[in-house]
């Protein structure tokens, strides 16, 4: 089993709670370092439900794709906050032409979306943003786990499972 990789979680306001806290912490569990970006460094972000809240340890305009083995966008309303940030947009193509593994669930897409790196690339997140994914180029798809080379995505917080799994899976880790 590979332990110890960096794996950088996308993060603004109004994230989706489990799509946070579970991805998170099965990262931790496994021995990987969750390191939390944001648009600004010590950001105090509450999620959706207001049942956590974490701070963000990275400002978005320091963070460097290529020190992370994962990248991880969690649904919710957060990705709207970040989808049109001129530096998420360039971290997330650096991934993209990187190979990194780019995970992300719910409404995550939007921001791979924003970003320009779903063209002729499957797709799945929550039914709402099937247009947005398709007017970026990408085919969206309705399944609870979509892998097209470097990208995971998944629907809601029901598939959380797969998508952690697939997840751990690209990082070396056979979870379950």
């Amino acid at each position: 089993m590979t332990k110890g990789k960096k794996v950088a979680f996308l993060l603004a306001d109004g994230f989706e709670d489990s799509e946070m806290a579970n991805p998170y912490d099965e990262m931790v569990k496994n021995g990987h370092e969750a390191v939390i970006i944001s648009l600004k460094a010590n950001d105090k972000l509450k999620g959706k439900q207001e049942t956590i809240a974490y701070t963000s340890h990275l400002g978005i305009k320091e963070a460097n794709a290529r020190d992370y083995a994962a990248v991880i966008v969690p649904g919710g309303s957060s990705p709207s906050k970040l989808m049109n940030d001129a530096d998420v947009q360039r971290f997330v193509r650096e991934a993209d032409q990187a190979g990194i593994t780019i995970a992300a669930i719910c409404h995550g897409p939007q921001v791979l979306a924003a970003a320009g790196v779903l063209n002729g690339r499957t797709v799945t997140g929550y039914s709402s943003i099937s247009g947005e994914v398709e007017a970026a180029g990408g085919r969206f798809v309705d399944e609870e786990v979509a892998v097209d080379r470097n990208l995971v995505t998944s629907r809601s917080p029901k598939d959380e499972p797969a998508f952690i799994r697939e997840t751990l899976d690209r990082l070396g880790v056979n979870a379950w």
